[in-house]
């Protein structure tokens, strides 16, 4: 740019100073020189221009290749590290399910344990029921006695003793057993006379004893 403006001015001196055609000639040539120069500088300048984009695309080429590369660097690690993770989940995922699997398994059998000791227990509760059962029903000699002694009396008073003798007598099951024993005793004294059936009730009982009555009393109360 220098050469340019001090070749302009020394163009512009001839011009002024020199005169005829020699002045005219070297100030053509002058100026033919300046605008060759011009030329040649804006030619470099051009080069130069396209030698620095050549440079700097083949840079940003460069430049985009390590990023691209460092990229991919970067992704395969994420994708292992990945991998790592899924692997170290499934391997607690299958540990877990093995765990709850144990467990199950141990609970199900402590259950399985508890329930036969369960229904052990029950087999042997309900045998203990059924022995009490059949101790409560199984009759007694009190019991055969006074269901012996109750025998002339079902002709009457029905065999379950709901029945009312002669239509006039009070229900004898289920009365408590010393009312009835009361009774049966003022019957056989003759002291007792209900309904008219005094007689009849005296020549029922008068060969019963004192333990028989008593006896007939407990099976009609418990019926």
């Amino acid at each position: 740019m220098k050469k340019v403006t001090l070749l302009s001015l020394v163009a512009a001196a001839v011009l002024f100073t020199a005169c005829g055609e020699d002045a005219k000639k070297a100030a053509a040539e002058a100026t033919a020189k300046t605008t060759e120069t011009v030329k040649d500088a804006a030619a470099g300048t051009v080069d130069a221009a396209k030698k620095a984009a050549a440079d700097a695309a083949e840079a940003t080429k460069v430049k985009a290749a390590e990023v691209a590369a460092a990229a991919k660097a970067k992704a395969e690690k994420a994708a292992a590290a990945a991998a790592e993770v899924k692997e170290a989940a499934e391997k607690k995922a299958a540990d877990a399910a093995q765990a709850l699997k144990d467990r199950a398994a141990a609970t199900t059998a402590v259950a399985k344990e508890k329930a036969a000791e369960a229904v052990e227990a029950t087999k042997e509760a309900a045998t203990e029921t059924v022995a009490a059962v059949k101790e409560a029903v199984a009759p007694t000699a009190d019991d055969t006695a006074g269901q012996a002694a109750y025998a002339k009396c079902a002709g009457c008073h029905g065999k379950d003793g709901k029945t009312k003798a002669l239509g006039k007598s009070e229900v004898v099951a289920g009365q408590a057993v010393a009312d009835l024993v009361t009774k049966l005793a003022e019957y056989k004294a003759g002291t007792r006379n209900v309904s008219g059936m005094g007689t009849l009730m005296k020549g029922q009982v008068a060969s019963m004893s004192d333990d028989d009555i008593k006896a007939v009393s407990e099976y009609m109360s418990s019926m």
